[in-house]
């Protein structure tokens, strides 16, 4: 007589690799985490001015006014804050995207972002004389802001589809870009102020600064992270996520809110850095795989890694100078893009 084998026998393995990867997921985001927290304390640590540990050590905990504590409280500090908070924006903005847009080769620029705040920098530079940065931080916010709102409603507000929003986005972008050539072509003196912001660079982080855009960050990271369920769904096409339950529209709303408030405040704080948003997702997701609940959190604390890496590395390589973060990013992410085109395009043939 043939004996049928017991159910268990077939569906125990299913859980077992479900929890074996549930493990492996925890264990490499406590990982990831350890990382960030080395990072963060070599951009303290390290700079284009070499400080003994324990001169470091007394500028952190026991602040009295001497140079070296000046350099590590008042500028390394707050540098490595806004690294931190601009590295998880820009990550979990660029995973938003390339969920939103269903493109693993998209980032925010995508959309227009860094056109808006750019154009919002310039003109107040131009036409409103602001100089400082904790000036400026409010126009670049607005800038990111009204584009945002520019896209949905070019992509069609409730028709809204990715590929709408993208070429919205793609020709605001060209018409920006346009208008501030054009501003710095007649005013030399916003070209010259523009042009340090325009690289990207954390040199200039201010506690004030950080003040500043720390709530917007924490908004949209928060909010990034509470729709990471639907974007699931969206990844499927609209049709399966319809069949799920997901509610398109509010979803796609509620993102591109959360990656204005990310990008937005990012880039008004440092400036239009680029490939962030665009290398760490593609890292993570061969750790990961798929599911945007866990690639958010892991985009979060891996990007700010790469950030105050390449930060770092600019301090170091060029002493007694430093090259901006924008330009470190730029050389090392395009390789990498490169390559991810590359790939994409030998997987479809």
């Amino acid at each position: 007589m043939l004996v049928d084998s017991p159910p268990e026998a077939t569906t125990a393995p299913a859980p077992a690799a479900s929890r074996r990867r549930h493990v492996l997921r925890s264990a490499g985001l406590v990982a990831s985490v350890a990382a960030l927290a080395v990072i963060a304390v070599l951009g303290i640590a390290v700079g284009a001015k070499q400080i003994p540990l324990d001169q470091v050590w007394h500028g952190v905990f026991h602040y009295s006014g001497t140079d070296t504590d000046v350099v590590v409280h008042d500028v390394r500090i707050p540098r490595t804050l806004l690294g931190l908070l601009a590295g998880a924006a820009l990550g979990l903005a660029g995973t938003v995207m390339q969920a939103l847009t269903r493109n693993p080769l998209a980032d925010p620029g995508v959309l227009g972002i860094n056109a808006g705040a750019s154009a919002a920098v310039v003109s107040a530079i131009s036409f409103f004389g602001v100089t400082s940065l904790t000036g400026y931080v409010w126009f670049a916010f607005a800038g990111a802001a009204a584009v945002s709102v520019a896209v949905y409603v070019l992509g069609g507000t409730r028709s809204a589809t990715p590929v709408r929003l993208a070429l919205a986005g793609t020709a605001l972008s060209a018409v920006l870009v346009g208008y501030i050539n054009a501003v710095n072509l007649t005013d030399t003196a916003a070209l010259d102020k523009m042009r340090f912001w325009t690289v990207g660079s954390l040199a200039g982080a201010t506690m004030p600064t950080v003040d500043r855009i720390a709530p917007f960050l924490i908004v949209g990271g928060v909010l990034a992270l509470l729709i990471a369920r639907p974007l699931n769904a969206i990844a499927l096409g609209d049709d399966q996520a319809r069949a799920l339950g997901a509610r398109l529209t509010r979803t796609r709303v509620l993102a591109m809110v959360a990656v204005t408030l990310l990008c937005g405040g990012a880039t008004a704080a440092c400036g239009p850095i680029v490939y962030v948003g665009l290398m760490v997702p593609h890292v993570v997701r061969a750790v990961t795989g798929p599911d945007m609940r866990w690639i958010l959190p892991y985009s979060a604390v891996l990007s700010p890694v790469l950030l105050l890496g390449a930060d770092i590395l600019g301090r170091v390589v060029a002493r007694p100078g430093e090259l901006q973060v924008g330009i470190v990013t730029a050389v090392v992410g395009g390789p990498v893009f490169i390559h991810l085109v590359r790939r994409r395009r030998m997987a479809q043939l």
